[in-house]
């Protein structure tokens, strides 16, 4: 992977993540809709983790490919877990969000995720921030789908 790639990557992530920001905003702000908030909020601590885990998630994977293209293959199961922990949060959050009938088997399955991710993160907490924050997310989310993990 060059210099090039990196950089791209690292711009994605960020506009990925100003974008998530900025739709979250956008909802918060958004009072003038009359919808029953009890039924919006069935999932709250869980949509909540998720979304969490994914704008720390991002930022690690973001460190990850920064010093994988520096040369430290060190980082390469941390950004592999990451990567796959962020594509479980995402589908878990939207599924929270719409209280499907598939969360519960959906939690279970993003609750190993966020404990792998986890794991991997603790291995480079000491040394980096951003796998420090990804990891301490990623026990909160575990913690939360373990509460409707099928």
């Amino acid at each position: 992977m060059n210099r090039r790639e990196v950089l791209l990557r690292g711009v994605a992530l960020a506009g990925a993540a100003f974008v998530g920001r900025a739709q979250a905003t956008e909802m918060k702000m958004d009072h003038t809709h009359h919808h029953d908030m009890a039924a919006m909020s069935a999932n709250a601590g869980l949509v909540s983790a998720a979304a969490d885990c994914i704008q720390k998630g991002q930022v690690c994977l973001n460190h990850c490919l920064f010093l994988l293209g520096q040369g430290d293959k060190d980082m390469a199961a941390c950004a592999k877990s990451v990567n796959q922990m962020l594509a479980l949060c995402g589908a878990l959050q939207q599924l929270a969000n719409q209280e499907s009938t598939y969360l519960p088997k959906l939690a279970s399955l993003a609750m190993d995720a966020c404990k792998k991710c986890e794991d991997e993160c603790k291995k480079h907490a000491k040394k980096h921030e951003a796998c420090k924050a990804c990891g301490e997310s990623c026990a909160a989310c575990a913690k939360e789908c373990k509460k409707i993990a099928a």
